[in-house]
């Protein structure tokens, strides 16, 4: 055990050095950097605690980068595979996060290729699944879903099971993204996740964060604008990210 211990550990530690390689200088705060590290370090060595580890399998994880259209394939301490992928359009962006594949298809199924991996996103249906349209990689065309070419997708669904950890990140502010929308009742996204962590460590929030803008986070928002002598338009707007401290800086 202690031997196994010893030899995850340090290609976890050589993963994550790798990971963190990759990134374009200036592209990831050092603070969100560490977050993530630490994510994929648990990846690789809580299956030892776990009793999951054996000898005949190796622990992988997947990165995406929704800036760099990338997606990589982390096996032990070696990075397996890297993909160009396309991402989610303007108005329904890729959710950010840590998730885990926990449903998969195949066979074809037209504009989705032939194999599809389902992420655990809570508050829509989202994966990992092939394309008929190979020209839209690299691009941000998609309903929120991350698109490969059919023969990556199929390569990546050979090598994943269900319960494999994807960490989606767009840049340096996390599951905000790079820019603040405003956000109204009825909202679902990684940024209605953020503030609803936000809230509720302030005190206005006490279900679970879910990405779902629904009454509970209503009423949050409400008692927040309250608080904060903010108008009661009941909206996450530019005032009230400024007052529950979710601002885009370095």
């Amino acid at each position: 055990m202690r031997k196994n211990f010893a030899f995850y550990l340090s290609a976890a530690l050589h993963m994550l050095f790798l990971q963190a390689q990759m990134r374009p200088k200036g592209g990831c705060s050092p603070l969100r950097r560490l977050l993530l590290l630490l994510i994929l370090l648990i990846v690789l060595i809580f299956p030892l605690f776990a009793g999951r580890v054996r000898s005949a399998s190796t622990p992988c994880a997947i990165h995406v980068d929704v800036e760099q259209k990338m997606l990589t394939l982390f096996c032990g301490s070696e990075i397996a595979a890297r993909y160009p992928i396309a991402t989610g359009a303007r108005d329904t962006p890729t959710p950010l996060g840590v998730f885990r594949i926990n449903r998969r298809f195949s066979g074809e199924m037209g504009g989705f290729g032939t194999c599809f991996l389902g992420l655990n996103v809570p508050w829509g249906d989202y994966g990992i699944h092939g394309t008929n349209r190979p020209e839209s990689i690299g691009t941000n065309a998609s309903h929120g879903c991350i698109r490969m070419r059919v023969a990556d997708a199929e390569a990546l669904y050979a090598r994943v099971p269900n319960g494999t950890v994807v960490v989606i990140e767009c840049g340096a502010y996390g599951e905000l993204g790079g820019s603040l929308r405003t956000l109204k009742n009825g909202d679902r996204s990684s940024m209605v996740r953020a503030v609803q962590r936000k809230l509720r460590a302030l005190g206005f929030y006490f279900g679970t964060p879910d990405g779902i803008f629904g009454s509970a986070t209503q009423r949050a928002v409400d008692k927040a604008r309250e608080t904060f002598n903010l108008s009661a338009n009941g909206l996450v707007d530019w005032a009230l990210y400024q007052k529950l401290g979710l601002t885009l800086f370095e």
